[in-house]
């Protein structure tokens, strides 16, 4: 081959070669299906990843038994409010869906046996979104957020050793009591669950100043004038999670913790060593019993406990 005609072929295949090239180029940045796109705020911003949506409010919603006023355009904006701020909280909700499996039945089972409405439920979603070990920096504890000084006047035991405010049977009965004592009080569950926010007292203080009973007719400050939507607005997620796009199979659900149960009448000094002597670790005793909140177990004359061992 001359040299001339090796030149030439060399020439061609270059120019074949920049063809290529130019073209792949072209068409990775004309294909709506590349991941190439263009620089932030140029000409086309990139495309959305994710439609977001304003939740629909139900055209009719209760709690405990009782309407809520839908109606009135502020009572639907403001449980509106809550559906997109909860809505949008997916990894939360979508946890919540799972501890619901393993604490519903109980805090269900609870509730019925105590004459509350089922829908407390999800005041206790709204105070700790179903986290046994929650805590507030106020020192609320776990599932129903009593303070310490306040649990002991609803039956829980609350001392360095024991705490009832983590058993979960325990603590909703306690907070079955107040529901039941401030629902005799107020005349309304509503207004019930309202309190358990602020207080009676502070509940009974904006009855008496704005002259009505009724939450819906009341002002409060901003947390309580949130709460009962917020309940709501769980209410209306959890029970049609789907509709919200929360795909939840029922074998992802947590299970309830099954165990068999010891009764201790005298005291433990050690807990590690009363596990491994019951064929079970400390880990495993401090998960099925979070109540127990020290290395030991003082039983007082005349007492016992009932302590829960994996099966």
């Amino acid at each position: 081959m001359s040299r001339k005609l090796k030149l030439w072929t060399v020439f061609l295949s270059g120019l074949s070669l920049g063809i290529i090239a130019v073209a792949t180029v072209a068409y990775t940045k004309a294909d709506p299906s590349s991941g190439a796109g263009p620089a932030p705020g140029g000409k086309d911003e990139a495309r959305p990843q994710y439609k977001w949506v304003v939740p629909q409010v139900p055209t009719g919603i209760q709690f405990a038994g009782e309407q809520v006023p839908l109606d009135r355009w502020e009572v639907r904006e403001r449980l509106q409010r809550e559906l997109v701020v909860n809505m949008y909280q997916h990894a939360s909700i979508m946890y919540i869906l799972m501890l619901s499996g393993r604490y519903f039945p109980i805090i269900e089972e609870r509730l019925k046996a105590n004459d509350v409405p089922d829908d407390f439920k999800y005041l206790c979603v709204a105070e700790s979104s179903l986290q046994q070990n929650a805590l507030s920096g106020a020192g609320a504890a776990s599932f129903w957020q009593f303070m310490k000084d306040t649990g002991p006047n609803y039956g829980l035991e609350v001392n360095d050793e024991v705490d009832q405010r983590f058993q979960v049977e325990k603590a909703t009965d306690a907070a079955c009591k107040y529901f039941k004592d401030a629902q005799a009080k107020f005349g309304s569950w509503t207004a019930a669950a309202a309190s358990y926010n602020c207080g009676q007292k502070g509940y009974s203080n904006q009855v008496e100043f704005q002259q009505s009973a009724n939450y819906y007719d009341l002002i409060f400050p901003d947390e309580t004038n949130r709460y009962v939507f917020r309940i709501l607005a769980l209410k209306s997620i959890i029970s049609n999670a789907r509709n919200f796009g929360f795909f939840l199979e029922a074998d992802e659900a947590f299970k309830p913790l099954k165990a068999r149960y010891i009764d201790v009448d005298k005291t433990v000094d050690n807990l590690n060593d009363f596990a491994r002597a019951n064929g079970t670790t400390y880990k495993m005793l401090k998960i099925y019993n979070p109540w127990l909140r020290a290395h030991k177990l003082t039983v007082r004359p005349g007492k016992s406990y009932k302590i829960a061992l994996p099966l």
